[in-house]
C-alpha cells in the first residue's frame, strides 16, 4: 500500500523522522536550558536571523528549484533531464555558500556588534559561517530525493544530523564538567557544524551509489538551458525568502531592546526572548512535525499534478491537508491551553515559559496551516502571493513590536502572532478559493 500511495509513505516517513528529532530537540533545549541559562538561550537564539538569512541565500530557493523541477522530468520520464538539472543547482549552490561563508567569517564581529547588537555573538557566528558549503551539500541532495517522492534518505540524514549535533554538544559539556571547566557558548553552534558535517557525508555517499551506471553527459547548451530554468525559479524564491528572513531578523534583534523600553533589564530582556524562541516557540511547533513533512512533499506532489493536468489529484491533497492540519490544531490548541504551565515548569523548570505556552496555545490551528497552505501556493504557481501575504503578515508583526513591546512586553507580541496569522490564513484561502475556480477545483465536494 506504500509503495503504490508513494505521497503517503513519504509524509508518514518524514514524520516520523520530525518526531523523533524533535524529541531529541526536546532533550536538547532542557540540557541547554540548565547549562546556559535563560540568558545564554537569549544570546544563542540571536544568531538566528544570521542562519535563516544565510540558509536562504544558498540553500532554500534551490532545494526547492530542484524539488520541483525534478518531479516535472521524472512524471515526463526525463531522468537525466532531472540530473543535469540537479548539477545545475548543486554547482551554484556551491557557488553561493562558500562566498556567503567567506563573509560571514570575516565580517563576524561587525556582523555581531552592529546588526545583532551583541558581541557575544562574534564566535558563534564565525563558527556557523563553516557550516554552510555542508549545508548547501545536503540541501540540494534532499531536494532530488525530494523531487524522486523517495524520503528515506532525507529523513535519515535529518535524524543523523541531530544525533551529531545533539550528541557532540553533550560529550563536550560532561567532559568540561569532569575537567571542572566552563565550556563557550560557542560549542552550541559548533554542534551544528558538526551536524551538517555528519548528515553530508551519508547524504554523499547514498547519492554516489544512486548515481551508479549513470552518466550526466549531456550538452552544454542542455546545461544553460537548466541554468535559465533554475534562476527563473530560484531568484524570485530566493529574493523572497531574503526579504522575509530579513523582516523577521529585524522582529528578532528588536524584541529584546523593546523589551528594556517596557522596564526589563537588558540581562531580563535576554532571559525572556530565550524563554520565548528557545522553549516555548519549539514545544508549540513540536506537533508540526506532521504539517511540515506534508508541506515539504506537497510541493513536488503538486507540481507533478499540475504537469499532468490532474485536478482530481490536487483537489483531493489539498482538501486534505487542510482539513486534517485545522483538526490537529484545534486539538493542540485545547491540550496546550489546559497543559501550558504544568509543561513549562515540568519541562523547563519555568514559570514564564508555561504562561506563554498557554498565551500562544490559541495561535496552533493557524501556525501548523500556513505552511501547508504556502507549499501549496508554490506548487500551483503562485509563489509571489505567498511571498506578498507572509510580508504583510510580517509587517503587521513588526508593528506589534514596535508599539505593543514597550507597552505590554511579550504578551504584547504574542497578540501580534494572533492577529498576522489570522491574516496569511484568510488571505491565502481566499486566493485559493479563487484559483479553484480556475483549475476546476471544487472544496465544496
Amino acid at each position: 500500500m506504500l509503495k503504490k500511495y508513494p505521497f503517503l509513505s513519504g509524509t508518514l516517513l518524514l514524520t516520523l523522522t520530525g518526531i523523533i528529532t524533535r524529541i531529541i530537540g526536546f532533550f536538547y533545549r532542557i540540557f541547554l536550558s540548565h547549562h546556559i541559562g535563560e540568558e545564554g538561550m537569549g544570546i544563542y537564539q540571536l544568531i538566528a536571523p544570521v542562519m535563516a538569512l544565510s540558509f536562504s541565500l544558498t540553500c532554500a530557493g534551490i532545494q526547492t528549484s530542484i524539488s520541483k523541477y525534478t518531479a516535472s522530468y521524472i512524471a515526463g520520464n526525463q531522468s537525466k533531464s532531472a540530473l543535469r538539472f540537479f548539477v545545475t543547482g548543486f554547482t551554484v549552490s556551491m557557488f553561493l555558500s562558500v562566498a556567503t561563508a567567506c563573509f560571514l567569517y570575516q565580517n563576524s564581529s561587525v556582523i555581531a556588534a552592529d546588526y545583532l547588537m551583541e558581541t557575544r555573538c562574534e564566535p558563534l557566528v564565525r563558527i556557523y559561517a563553516l557550516s554552510l558549503p555542508f549545508a548547501g551539500i545536503h540541501s540540494c541532495i534532499n531536494g532530488y530525493y525530494y523531487g524522486l517522492k523517495k524520503s528515506m534518505i532525507p529523513s535519515v540524514s535529518q535524524l543523523v544530523e541531530q544525533l551529531a549535533r545533539v550528541g557532540s554538544v553533550f560529550v563536550i559539556y560532561t567532559y568540561s564538567e569532569y575537567m571542572h571547566c566552563e565550556p563557550s557558548l560557542a560549542v552550541t553552534v559548533l554542534g551544528i557544524l558538526i551536524g551538517e558535517i555528519c548528515s553530508t557525508a551519508l547524504s554523499l555517499v547514498a547519492f554516489y551509489v544512486h548515481l551508479s551506471g549513470q552518466t550526466l553527459r549531456g550538452a552544454s547548451s542542455s546545461y544553460l538551458l537548466h541554468f535559465r530554468e533554475l534562476l527563473r525559479m530560484a531568484v524570485p524564491l530566493i529574493a523572497n525568502r531574503l526579504s522575509l528572513n530579513f523582516l523577521q531578523s529585524m522582529e528578532t534583534v528588536h524584541i529584546p531592546q523593546r523589551l528594556t523600553m517596557y522596564g526589563l533589564s537588558k540581562s531580563e530582556a535576554l532571559a525572556n526572548y530565550g524563554v520565548l524562541t528557545g522553549m516555548t516557540y519549539p514545544l508549540i511547533l513540536f506537533p508540526s512535525a506532521v504539517t511540515s513533512s506534508v508541506s515539504v512533499l506537497l510541493l513536488p506532489y503538486i507540481s507533478e499534478a499540475v504537469a499532468k493536468g490532474d485536478t482530481a489529484k490536487i483537489r483531493s491533497a489539498i482538501k486534505k491537508s487542510v482539513i486534517g492540519c485545522t483538526m490537529m490544531g484545534s486539538l493542540f490548541c485545547i491540550f496546550f491551553l489546559f497543559f501550558g504551565p504544568f509543561l513549562g515548569k515540568v519541562l523547563f523548570d519555568s514559570q514564564l515559559a508555561g504562561t506563554y505556552i498557554q498565551m500562544l496555545s490559541i495561535a496552533c490551528p493557524l501556525l501548523y496551516l500556513s505552511g501547508v497552505l504556502t507549499s501549496v501556493l508554490h506548487g500551483l504557481g503562485k509563489a509571489f502571493h505567498a511571498f506578498l501575504y507572509n510580508v504583510f503578515c510580517l509587517l503587521i508583526r513588526l508593528g506589534f513590536v514596535f508599539f505593543l513591546i514597550p507597552k505590554m512586553g511579550i504578551p504584547g507580541y504574542l497578540i501580534g502572532i494572533f492577529v498576522s496569522e489570522c491574516f496569511l490564513i484568510s488571505v491565502m484561502l481566499i486566493t485559493l478559493r479563487k484559483l479553484a475556480n480556475f483549475i476546476g477545483v471544487d472544496y465544496n465536494m
